[in-house]
């Protein structure tokens, strides 16, 4: 059986001039990945778009349907950062299609990838920075009501802090909610995860896996997870026009091999969304992103 990767293709409606988000970077990562022979065309499978009702476990109904029938108010819009349309409906819900499936597939398999997903600023009743619908908590909720998991563990490896998710479990001792990021960071005020780790302006490769590396064997042992998500940002690399650290591309890749061997040799499936990244670079952009889905090939074909 092969890795299984959820591709997320792009529903995206002409922008106005000078709007950054969303670029088509999901078809772009796939192609990426098929091209340079990483992934096979048959690993790939394509998410259904989730039903309201799995929304609505974890956002508020007047704000779900508000956002998807095009009736939120400009106040709200402005919040999230992205002009609405259809288009980025379709999108938006397919990506948390997509990583239901993946954590679906990861339970089953041991190792799954999105090519989308990590929208970790929404919360039940808004959205913010570019997040739409949490698919982190959707996910986690959705397995949970269908008894496919039930303790969880998010592991929030993108710059900004997973806000939204750790304001969503607060009092949820079933999902375990890890945040690592820049402290000075957005958004400006932090909400507190069960674990929250503030790293300092510019920190490089080395300083970065010495924290994680302390943290993370301890952090498994002790939650023993039926599943981790594991949301794997790229805004960490020097690059990144909104990170503020001083990852290289090779530090993301030892990141990545880090985490997902560490779940994989302690028998914990993990299910993987790709997480932020701002560059005007896209090709060095989409390479980033990429970086994840080598490591998981080869964690693959160690342990699988």
């Amino acid at each position: 059986m092969n890795l299984p990767i959820i591709y997320h293709p792009d529903y995206v409606a002409p922008l106005p001039e000078g709007h950054r988000f969303p670029m088509p970077k999901f078809k772009l990562l796939c192609e990426l990945l098929l091209a340079d022979g990483i992934i096979q065309p048959e690993q790939i499978q394509r998410p259904e778009v989730p039903p309201l009702e799995w929304l609505e476990l974890v956002h508020t109904p007047e704000y779900a349907r508000a956002y998807c029938e095009g009736t939120l108010d400009a106040k709200a819009q402005r919040r999230i950062g992205l002009p609405w349309s259809t288009a980025l409906v379709k999108r938006t819900l397919t990506a948390v299609g997509g990583t239901v499936l993946a954590a679906k597939r990861a339970l089953e398999c041991g190792l799954a990838c999105n090519t989308a997903g990590g929208t970790h600023h929404a919360f039940p009743s808004y959205g913010s920075g570019f997040c739409i619908f949490n698919d982190l908590a959707i996910a986690s909720r959705v397995l949970q009501q269908f008894n496919l998991a039930q303790k969880i563990l998010i592991i929030d490896l993108d710059v900004h802090q997973g806000d939204g998710t750790a304001y969503i479990f607060q009092n949820d001792d079933r999902v375990f909610t890890f945040s690592m990021h820049c402290e000075i960071n957005f958004p400006a005020k932090k909400q507190q995860s069960d674990l929250d780790i503030p790293l300092p302006q510019g920190l490089d490769d080395d300083g970065y896996l010495q924290i994680l590396a302390r943290s993370l064997p301890d952090l498994l042992s002790q939650v023993r997870p039926d599943l981790v998500l594991y949301d794997a940002g790229v805004d960490t690399h020097v690059s990144d026009r909104l990170g503020k650290l001083a990852m290289s591309d090779r530090g993301l890749y030892r990141r990545e091999m880090m985490v997902l061997s560490s779940c994989a040799a302690a028998g914990y499936p993990v299910a993987c969304v790709i997480g932020g990244g701002y560059d005007k670079n896209i090709q060095g952009l989409i390479y980033r992103h990429s970086i994840l889905h080598r490591a998981a090939m080869e964690v693959y074909r160690q342990y699988f």
